[in-house]
C-alpha cells in the first residue's frame, strides 16, 4: 500500500509542475511578440517616411542629342549644302519598357502613320509575330522538348524564329509598319530618343499622332534634318555624304568614333568634305537631364544644354561659275562625241583655279561608258581618278629643259626628224614627216611637236640615239624626267583637303 501511495504522490507533483512551464513559455512568446510589435511600430513611426521616399526615389541620367550639321557656303556666300528641317515622330525608351509594351505601342502607332518606303526583313517579321503571346505559345509548343527545357533563351528564340519562318509570315500593310516600328523601339538604347518616321510625314499623320499621345507612352513629335543642295548637285560628290541614323557609325572606324564620344546611331560624314571636316561640322550635342521613377518610367526631361550647331565651312568654289563650267564641259564634250572625235573617250574633266592662290573655283567632270554611250556627271573623278597625260607634258618638258639648260631661250632649236626604233612604229608628230627640218621651243609648242619633245628629252639625259637602233641612256634617266614632271605637278598629289586623292599614273622604267 505504501508503494502505491508513493507513486500517487509523484504523479500529483508532475501534474502540478506542467502549468508552470506552460506559463513560462507563453510569457516568453508574449514578450517576443511584444518586442516585434514594438520594433515594427518604431520602424513605421520613425522611419516610415524615409522608407517610403526610398521606394519612390527617382533616378536621373544625362542624355545627349544630335544637332544640325554645319552649313557649307561657296566663296560668294551661297549655300552649297544646308539642312532641311523635317517633322518627325520620335520615341524615347524608358528603363521599364518591356517587349509587350513595345508591341502595344507599335500596333497602336501603326493606326496613324505608314512606313511605305521601308520593308521589314523576314527576321523583323518573325520578331514582331512572336511578340504576340497568342503566336509565340503555339510556336513554342511545336519545338522539341529538349529545346523548350533549355535554359538558353537565345537558342529558344532562334528556334522559334526558324519555326515561324518555315510556316511563312503574312502581314498586312499596317502590320508591316508595326513590325518596323517594333524593331526600331526594340533596338533603341535606354533613355535614348530615336526617329520612328522622319521622312514624308504628312500633316494628317502629325495631327493624328498628336491627338493620341496620351495613349502612346514614349512617343513624341519633334524635328529632324537632312542635307539639302539648293544650288544643284553637280559637286555633291565632292561635298560627300552623311550616314543615316539607321546605318550609324561606319564599322571600319567604329572604335575611333566611340572613343571620341559618339553614339552608335550618330550620323557622321562618310566621304570627302563631310568626312574631312567632321570634327567641325558635327557641332556640340545638346544634353538633357532625364529623371525616372523607381519603376523606371520617365518622370521629367529637362534641357541642360541646348547644344550648338556645327561650324560653317566656306569653300573657294563659286556655285554660279561651277554650273557654267559644268554646262560648257558638257556642251563641248557632246559636240566632240557627235563629230566622232571622242568615240573612244571615257569622259572629260575640267578644273578652274586661281593661278595666284591655287584656290579651286570649279570642278567639273563627265564619265562616259563607251559600250553604252552613257554620259553621267562625275566631278569627283577629278580627285579620285588618274589620267594618261596628253600634250600638257610638252610645256613641262620645255620648262624643264630650260631649267636644266638642255636648251636656252636663245638656243632652243632641235631637229624635227622622226625617230626610228627596231620593232616599234615610227615616232612622229601628227603632221606629215618632213614638214619641218628643225624647230625652236616656241614653234614646237605652237605646233605641238612630238618629235621635238623626244629629241629634247634625249639631249637632256644625254641619251645616245642611232636611227633604227636601240637608245642607250643613263640608268637614272627616268628618275630625272619624273622629278621634273613632279615639279610641275604631274604625277603628284595636289594636297587638296579631300581624302582619296589619287597621285597619278607612273609608267614602267626600262634601263639599258
Amino acid at each position: 500500500m505504501d508503494f502505491f501511495r508513493k507513486n500517487s504522490g509523484t504523479g500529483s507533483k508532475n501534474q502540478s509542475s506542467t502549468p508552470v512551464r506552460m506559463k513560462i513559455i507563453l510569457c516568453v512568446i508574449f514578450i517576443l511578440f511584444a518586442t516585434l510589435i514594438g520594433q515594427l511600430a518604431y520602424l513605421q513611426l520613425d522611419y516610415g517616411s524615409r522608407f517610403k521616399s526610398e521606394v519612390q526615389k527617382s533616378n536621373s541620367a544625362v542624355v545627349s542629342s544630335q544637332v544640325p550639321r554645319g552649313v557649307m557656303y561657296d566663296t560668294k556666300g551661297r549655300v552649297l549644302v544646308g539642312n532641311k528641317a523635317n517633322n518627325a515622330i520620335t520615341y524615347t525608351k524608358s528603363a521599364s519598357t518591356t517587349s509587350d509594351q513595345a508591341y502595344t505601342v507599335s500596333n497602336a502607332l501603326s493606326n496613324y502613320i505608314k512606313l511605305s518606303d521601308e520593308k521589314p526583313t523576314e527576321q523583323q517579321k518573325a520578331d514582331f509575330y512572336l511578340a504576340n503571346p497568342q503566336n509565340s505559345k503555339p510556336a513554342l509548343a511545336k519545338l522539341p522538348k529538349s529545346i523548350r527545357d533549355s535554359q538558353d533563351q537565345s537558342l529558344i528564340n532562334e528556334k522559334l524564329g526558324e519555326e515561324v519562318k518555315k510556316q511563312g509570315i503574312k502581314l498586312t500593310p499596317k502590320q508591316k509598319t508595326a513590325a518596323l516600328i517594333f524593331n526600331k523601339i526594340s533596338g533603341a538604347y535606354t533613355l535614348s530618343t530615336i526617329y520612328l518616321k522622319n521622312k514624308n510625314l504628312t500633316n494628317t499623320e502629325i495631327a493624328q499622332v498628336g491627338e493620341h499621345l496620351s495613349e502612346l507612352p514614349g512617343v513624341g513629335i519633334g524635328t529632324d534634318w537632312q542635307r539639302s543642295y539648293p544650288n544643284g548637285s553637280s559637286i555633291q560628290s565632292i561635298i560627300g555624304s552623311v550616314s543615316s541614323e539607321k546605318s550609324g557609325l561606319p564599322s571600319d572606324n567604329l572604335q575611333y568614333y566611340l572613343t571620341n564620344g559618339y553614339s552608335r546611331n550618330d550620323r557622321v560624314g562618310t566621304s570627302y568634305l563631310e568626312q574631312e571636316y567632321e570634327p567641325l561640322l558635327k557641332g556640340t550635342k545638346s544634353t538633357s537631364k532625364v529623371t525616372t521613377k523607381g519603376n523606371g518610367d520617365i518622370q521629367q526631361t529637362k534641357t541642360v544644354y541646348k547644344g550648338q550647331a556645327g561650324a560653317s565651312l566656306i569653300l573657294t568654289l563659286d556655285a554660279k561659275y561651277q554650273k557654267k563650267v559644268q554646262a560648257d564641259l558638257k556642251r563641248v564634250y557632246s559636240s566632240a562625241l557627235a563629230s566622232g572625235a571622242a568615240h573612244y573617250s571615257n569622259g572629260a574633266y575640267a578644273v578652274a583655279m586661281n593661278p595666284k592662290t591655287g584656290a579651286l573655283l570649279a570642278i567639273a567632270g563627265l564619265n562616259r561608258d563607251p559600250k553604252k554611250n552613257k554620259v553621267t556627271e562625275n566631278a569627283l573623278g577629278v580627285i579620285n581618278q588618274s589620267f594618261v597625260m596628253g600634250s600638257a607634258v610638252k610645256g613641262a618638258t620645255v620648262g624643264g629643259g630650260l631649267i636644266n639648260k638642255a636648251i636656252t631661250p636663245t638656243n632652243s632649236t632641235l631637229p624635227d626628224t622622226a625617230i626610228y626604233l627596231p620593232g616599234s612604229p615610227v615616232k612622229k608628230s601628227v603632221y606629215p614627216i618632213g614638214t619641218f627640218s628643225a624647230l625652236d621651243a616656241e614653234t614646237a609648242l605652237e605646233v605641238s611637236s612630238n618629235i621635238y619633245m623626244m629629241h629634247l628629252a634625249m639631249k637632256w639625259v644625254h641619251a645616245k640615239y642611232v636611227p633604227k637602233s636601240y637608245i642607250s641612256m643613263p640608268r637614272n634617266s627616268f628618275d630625272v624626267l619624273r622629278r621634273n614632271f613632279n615639279m610641275f605637278g604631274l604625277g603628284q598629289k595636289t594636297g587638296v583637303d579631300l581624302p582619296g586623292e589619287v597621285a597619278g599614273i607612273q609608267g614602267k622604267s626600262f634601263n639599258s
